[in-house]
């Protein structure tokens, strides 16, 4: 048997191998996006914002990843990270929100109605709209609710531009003569 006479040299000739537990971003966010997620969601109370006080933790996570020495620790940054991502948004929230005696009260819309009216008013417009034949109720969508012009409508549908204007008239007519819009005309 022969012993090697310099030592560094038969350290170099074998591969050294590190095993990591998470060689990369991606397989650790992988592996433990559920526990650090519930830990999100304990912090906020709200699926949503816990959602993206993770993304925005696992981002801080990311930039950092190759600061980062010993990556069996990665739980621990990151739940760090959630906690002062959300401490920084709270004192952020708490500063810009101002408690006053008097709730203001919204700008009236000049001309708006009543909302409710305005809600039943669609409602209405919708349920007249779906009683007209389906070859005229599509071109109406199509020009009023899609906006598409008299020839875009035309060409959607595969008709002359005046078996567009002729139906969409007769159409509005229709509708002028529904008696649950009747309302609207008084």
């Amino acid at each position: 048997m022969t012993t090697p006479v310099c030592t560094s040299a038969s350290n170099a000739a074998a591969p050294v191998t590190q095993t990591l537990p998470y060689p990369s971003f991606s397989s650790y966010m992988r592996a433990r996006q559920p526990v650090l997620l519930r830990t999100a969601r304990s912090l906020t109370g709200n699926p949503s914002d816990a959602e993206d006080l993770l993304q925005t933790a696992l981002t801080k996570t990311y930039v950092a990843w190759e600061r980062i020495e010993d990556h069996r620790a990665l739980d621990g940054y990151v739940r760090r990270a959630l906690l002062n991502t959300r401490t920084s948004q709270w004192r952020k929230r708490k500063v810009d929100e101002f408690a006053c005696d008097e709730l203001p009260e919204p700008e009236p819309v000049p001309g708006g109605d009543d909302p409710a009216e305005q809600q039943a008013l669609r409602d209405a417009m919708w349920r007249a709209i779906t009683r007209l034949p389906a070859r005229q109720r599509a071109m109406v969508v199509l020009r009023y609710y899609e906006d598409l012009s008299e020839v875009q409508t035309a060409e959607v549908l595969g008709v002359s531009v005046g078996t567009v204007k002729s139906a969409v008239s007769r159409a509005l007519g229709k509708l002028r003569e529904d008696p649950e819009l009747g309302f609207v005309r008084s």
